[in-house]
């Protein structure tokens, strides 16, 4: 039983990372197929004119993991209030984690576990440091980078535009893949080949219905050395801009997760 919830709290601690879901956005710019001439300062800008837009969000996600060792297929309630809150709970409160901007939290029932700190947790796991900012651009589907402070080269790969930095850079490498009828991502990268790195998120399928654009399923992929884990998500049942709650308590005697 102990083994089985700390495949949750493993799967949860990746989601909050790793959640992308739709939302309301004003009438987006909607193309009918690649462009070969169209500048990468363009795109860039199609990009932030599709971003979402929403006060608060609550829904289902279904969750497939696996990380070589152990499997796991789950469905956890999300909710999330824009720049202020994500809340994610497994079925029965078994596990439950929160984050806001200057906290990140959950803890596991059975285990009777729990960790309460900064982004430093987060940020190990991807590694690459992490703000709730860039949490957000994550959830919302945008890039993790601000594409707008910096200069990018632009090709097409297949039928995406690809986008990469013109200037080498030194910690870690991107790479962003922007399909070209709503100008969302198709893929993102952040790589440190050096240290045997990766972290791929790619977008399988987008919605469009009543000027509201929003993906239906995830898969990602990250690397650290020799180890791999893969996550497959499938949205259910969203709903936007209700009255919200976000009921989170670690409750008395859990052991705490120290980071070494």
């Amino acid at each position: 039983m102990k083994k089985r919830n700390r495949i949750l709290a493993n799967a949860l601690t990746a989601v909050m990372l790793l959640l992308l879901f739709g939302c309301k956005s004003a009438k987006p710019v909607i193309a009918e197929g690649p462009d070969a001439s169209i500048s990468a300062r363009s795109i860039i800008k199609n990009h932030y004119k599709n971003e979402l837009q929403f006060k608060t969000m609550r829904g289902r996600v279904k969750i497939a993991y696996n990380d070589g060792r152990s499997t796991s297929n789950l469905g956890v309630s999300l909710r999330m209030q824009r720049d202020k809150a994500i809340w994610l709970s497994a079925p029965l409160g078994v596990v439950k984690a929160f984050i806001t901007p200057e906290r990140v939290s959950f803890y596991n029932k059975l285990d009777q576990q729990y960790f309460d700190g900064d982004f430093v947790y987060l940020s190990r796991i991807v590694g690459t440091d992490l703000d709730f900012q860039k949490v957000q651009n994550i959830l919302f589907g945008q890039a993790l980078f601000d594409l707008r402070q910096a200069s990018y080269e632009a090709e097409l790969n297949e039928s995406n535009y690809q986008l990469q930095p013109e200037e080498a850079q030194d910690l870690f490498k991107t790479l962003f893949n922007i399909e070209p009828t709503y100008f969302k991502l198709a893929s993102q990268q952040v790589s440190q080949p050096w240290k045997k790195r990766l972290l791929e998120i790619r977008y399988l399928n987008y919605q469009s219905h009543n000027n509201t654009i929003m993906p239906t399923e995830i898969g990602i992929t990250a690397i650290d050395t020799n180890e791999r884990t893969l996550i497959d998500l499938e949205y259910r049942n969203l709903e936007f801009d209700k009255p919200l709650r976000f009921p989170y308590k670690i409750p008395q005697g859990y052991e705490e997760i120290v980071l070494e």
